[in-house]
């Protein structure tokens, strides 16, 4: 079975001999690249499974290098980085990456956030009419939800959202994206709409609306359905 290739994206010398070993280890072919010109050549050439990108490169911004590479493909993406504002994570994300990661970070939790992105991204290769997640199953077909075996009444709005959030299982989504998809690009400023319509969701899904477990908020960013073996 031929391992996951990781496509590593980094200046720091540093950075790389602790990645590299780390992921080799977690079973992960290595490709590396410190420029973001090299990143879109390897990323095409490489064809790598996923990419490991940070975004203060020395040739340019890695949120150009996430815009040049969702032109042609849509590899998953997570974002590595030092740089903390919230405005970076959702430029990044609303460009199209897959996932953030503030450094430092422990390998433990990287690799599960790989593993996690991987699984996404394989079986967005087939639509699927069911999906599946912490009890939760969504039909798409017959428009129903369970949890646990038991029905849930939601409205044609909660469960579009709620779709999107399970397809995206592990992910975090933008209040824009999110927005965008579900209400319209005319609604894409529209958070307080998302954060009534998340509470009357968590209302239906959680054993304890208060304390979430399932459908999580991303403070300033947005939120994220997590899966059966966490964030």
């Amino acid at each position: 079975m031929n391992k996951p290739r990781v496509l590593i994206v980094d200046d720091e010398p540093q950075i790389l001999r602790f990645l590299e070993p780390a992921l080799k280890a977690g079973e992960f072919e290595v490709v590396t690249a410190m420029t973001g010109a090299e990143a879109v050549k390897l990323a095409a050439t490489k064809a790598p499974d996923i990419i490991l990108l940070d975004l203060g490169l020395p040739d340019k911004d890695g949120k150009d290098v996430i815009r040049e590479i969702r032109s042609w493909s849509q590899i998953p993406i997570i974002v590595l980085s030092a740089r903390d504002r919230e405005v970076e994570k959702i430029e990044s994300l609303d460009l199209g990456a897959n996932d953030y990661i503030n450094k430092p970070f422990g390998i433990g939790e990287l690799l599960a956030r790989m593993r996690a992105n991987l699984r996404n991204h394989k079986s967005d290769l087939v639509p699927a009419s069911v999906y599946q997640s912490r009890g939760i199953i969504i039909d798409v077909v017959k428009h129903t939800i369970t949890r646990d075996g038991k029905l849930l009444h939601l409205t044609p709005k909660e469960f579009e959202l709620l779709l999107l959030m399970i397809k995206n299982v592990d992910r975090v989504l933008t209040h824009k994206t999110i927005l965008k998809i579900v209400w319209g690009p005319a609604h894409e400023l529209d958070v307080q709409y998302l954060r009534v319509m998340i509470g009357q969701i968590r209302q239906k899904i959680e054993i304890d609306a208060s304390d979430p477990k399932i459908l999580l908020t991303e403070v300033g960013v947005g939120y994220r359905f997590c899966g059966d073996t966490g964030s």
